[in-house]
């Protein structure tokens, strides 16, 4: 197993970034609260990292808290809840609140969640009592750096919230709905994700 990389910020591409490690460069998939907080690609980084190993690929996931991973890693343990749903649950959430809905049976305020109907959510309620990590009282939304700018803001953050498990026409309609031609990419996205979680 992979536990931790430290490197260089080489690319940032949401929900992605590339590490240059001595030149080798492992791409990683984050949940958007540890990539808004990432440094600028140039930089370097320390992250915490859980590799998944399936039959057509070895997918690495990075964390800038042991929060997020320690929950990441009981997320997939769940029945019906893999890595991406996973990560949409981080990205749509801090782990604080997130510990806070299973304990209060909040079943409304989970399926607000990417890739979360109600039976998931009952199963997420009763599975992670007692597998929750331990609440930090604190909640890593800050957004850090810069996307490198390859397509236009609004398709980088539809694109985004497709990885994040949006359906395209939801993540479309939803980045629409907070879009200012002013904003970069990474302020449409976490505008897209606060107001997912408002409603």
């Amino acid at each position: 197993m992979i536990g931790f990389i430290r490197g260089t910020v080489h690319e940032k591409q949401a929900p992605h970034v590339v590490i240059d490690v001595n030149g080798v460069g492992y791409d990683v998939e984050t949940p958007m609260s540890s990539f808004f907080n990432l440094p600028a690609p140039g930089e370097q980084v320390f992250i915490r990292t859980h590799l998944v190993v399936r039959e057509d690929a070895h997918i690495l996931y990075g964390f800038l808290t042991e929060e997020e991973r320690a929950l990441f890693k009981s997320l997939i343990k769940v029945n019906g809840v893999g890595p991406k749903v996973a990560l949409g649950i981080l990205s749509g959430v801090s782990v604080d609140d997130f510990c806070l809905w299973i304990s209060d049976n909040d079943v409304a305020a989970l399926v607000r969640l990417p890739g979360i109907g109600k039976k998931t959510a009952e199963r997420l309620i009763i599975d992670m009592r007692d597998r929750l990590p331990e609440q930090t009282g604190s909640s890593s939304r800050v957004a850090a750096g810069l996307i490198a700018p390859q397509t236009s803001p609004m398709e980088e953050a539809v694109s985004a919230l497709i990885a994040l498990g949006y359906k395209p026409k939801e993540a479309e309609k939803r980045v629409r709905a907070v879009a200012d031609e002013n904003a970069n990419s990474e302020q449409i996205i976490r505008s897209a994700l606060q107001s997912a979680a408002k409603k």
